[in-house]
């Protein structure tokens, strides 16, 4: 049963980023009979890809099962950069050789450069702010092995990256909580809700057809002569982007045995104050840290509240369920932020690949964006708009992360029967890792 005691009297399990830039309907139309290229799923990369293909000439539309911007896309933390977590984790260099790895992290940081310039381009006012982030470790030995990271994210993403001891770590973070970190420059926080608003009114302004409230039911047909079924009516389509990300589901079946979901989940605090919060973010950076089962946080971009995510359980829960989990994580991190009450506690879907990178390819003339494993705003950004170059015949080099094997496991078809086990296990390691220092 949660402490009621945590909840603000107005407590509200939308997005903290709702408040400002609700899901809306606006420009709905019904799908047309027709399309040169549908885009299924209008988060970051749908919208991307669609805006660069109607500025391209190419008749367009997105469909989106529910209401546009009530995916993922709004519900992160909002916390952006280029490169900091490919190829962080598993045995990816193993996999794929430590020159297609540098590939993939010099791409990575072209990709948040492209990220500021659609800002600028298109005049979207989303409170960005290049500001930093800071990544704690969670014990010594992973501060020890910070080391070489920050020479690889320097000399292949310039990053900015440095090393922060643990005795100077209060200059970064109000806390004592980690061991030391590192801060990467080449960072920084992004309002979610409103970027995604000034894409989709990008879209609009572009001729990009719209249909909200119009779930995709099956593709078939062969490239240059596809149809997709809807809730709506039946599409023709030359081509067919997909980009689902955590909501892949039953009709691209391929696919979805290809991305595992995993549940994200988030809290906001009441407005505590700008010089409150200065005190717990001295340079008012985003944060991360090394643990299996991490924490993100960060301070809201007005600079009054601490917004504070993780992965509060492997099992599908209600945000009422798991809030009083992160709040609890909150609290290991500020103890002197006990008592605060929480106005917002949310989740949402990101979509893990199995070698933890995220894929760009095609099959069958059904392209596809996925795997954003918990870093998508610049990348599926950044993968959309490649996708649509590709279709466009504009590209002058191919996507490191395109044509990569999209590797599946045996008896998995969509449904993560595994986090519960996995996600234990993480959580044992992290807390002996901890109790060992």
């Amino acid at each position: 049963m949660a402490d009621p005691s945590i909840f603000a009297e107005d407590f509200k399990t939308d997005p903290y980023w709702w408040d400002a830039a609700p899901p809306d309907d606006e420009g709905d139309a019904p799908p047309p009979d027709r399309a040169d290229v549908v885009v299924v799923g209008s988060g970051y990369t749908g919208l991307s890809a669609a805006l660069e293909l109607a500025r391209g000439g190419v008749d367009v539309v997105v469909l989106e099962a529910f209401r546009f911007g009530e995916g993922a896309s709004t519900r992160s933390g909002g916390m952006v950069s280029g490169g900091v977590n490919v190829g962080k984790g598993g045995d990816v260099e193993k996999l794929y050789g430590a020159d297609r790895v540098g590939a993939m992290i010099e791409e990575a940081a072209e990709s948040y450069s492209h990220f500021e310039q659609i800002i600028e381009r298109e005049n979207i006012d989303c409170q960005y702010r290049r500001c930093g982030r800071f990544v704690g470790a969670h014990t010594p030995t992973a501060y020890a092995g910070m080391a070489a990271r920050v020479e690889t994210l320097n000399a292949q993403a310039d990053a900015g990256a440095s090393l922060v001891p643990k005795a100077r770590q209060r200059e970064q973070l109000g806390s004592d909580f980690y061991h030391g970190g590192m801060i990467v420059e080449r960072a920084g926080g992004v309002h979610p809700s409103l970027y995604h608003l000034g894409l989709r009114r990008a879209c609009r302004a572009a001729g990009v057809k719209l249909s909200a409230h119009t779930r995709v039911e099956g593709v078939e047909g062969t490239a240059g002569d596809l149809t997709v079924r809807t809730s709506r009516g039946v599409v023709r389509a030359r081509e067919v982007v997909l980009g689902t990300n955590g909501y892949t589901g039953k009709a691209t079946p391929w696919h979805q045995r290809r991305v595992v979901p995993v549940g994200s989940y988030i809290i906001a605090t009441e407005p505590l104050g700008e010089e409150r919060v200065r005190e717990l973010f001295p340079t008012m950076r985003v944060i991360a840290d090394t643990k299996r089962v991490l924490f993100y946080f960060r301070p809201s971009p007005d600079g009054t509240r601490v917004v504070f995510g993780g992965r509060a359980s492997f099992r599908t829960k209600s945000a009422l369920e798991t809030a009083p989990v992160l709040y609890d994580y909150m609290l290991g991190v500020f103890p002197e932020l006990r008592g605060v009450k929480i106005t917002h506690g949310w989740t949402g879907n990101v979509a893990f690949t199995f070698d933890r990178v995220p894929h760009m390819g095609d099959k069958d003339g059904v392209h596809y964006a996925l795997g954003c494993n918990g870093s998508g705003v610049v990348m599926m950004s950044h993968l959309g708009h490649r996708t649509a170059l590709k279709i466009l015949g504009k590209t002058n080099r191919a996507s490191a992360f395109d044509g990569l094997p999209f590797e599946t496991r045996p008896l998995y078809y969509g449904h993560p029967w595994f986090l519960p086990a996995v996600g234990a296990w993480y959580k044992l390691r992290d807390w002996v890792d901890r109790r060992m220092v």
